[in-house]
């Protein structure tokens, strides 16, 4: 507990908290998205209930597909500015809509040449392949 009677946490507890490991929470710190709190009593870094809502932000964030970097830039607003938070989220759907398309572009690239090999059927060398001759072409 700290000096306010709030529960106050080791690394490894934050980070067993969190769901995420040790090395997690310092790559964080590193990357200026995690503060590092001040050594207390015996030399130990203690970690509050605040940290461990900003590690969950972090890790929330990442899996709704937000950088490292746009993770920062959120952070850095703070809940006061929704519309530039909103901004940020719709260039992220707008990056992952175009990676979507892209994604079944290859898609769709894949099952043409596995149909064609499957036509061709058995083939002695890869020098052969259908798949094989026309990644070769691009």
């Amino acid at each position: 507990m700290n000096t306010d009677g709030n529960p106050t946490w080791t690394i490894g507890r934050l980070a067993a908290a969190a769901g995420v490991h040790v090395e997690t929470v310092r790559y964080y710190q590193r990357r200026s998205l995690l503060p590092i709190p001040s050594r207390g009593y015996g030399s130990i870094r203690r970690y509050c209930q605040e940290d461990l809502e900003r590690l969950n932000f972090i890790r929330h964030a990442q899996q709704a597909g937000f950088s490292l970097h746009e993770i920062a830039e959120l952070l850095a607003l703070g809940e006061k500015r929704c519309h530039e938070i909103q901004m940020i989220a719709e260039r992220r759907l707008k990056e992952v809509s175009v990676r979507i398309e892209s994604l079944h572009r290859v898609e769709h690239q894949l099952s043409g040449l596995i149909d064609a090999c499957k036509r061709g059927g058995e083939m002695d060398t890869p020098i052969d392949c259908p798949l094989y001759l026309r990644i070769r072409e691009d």
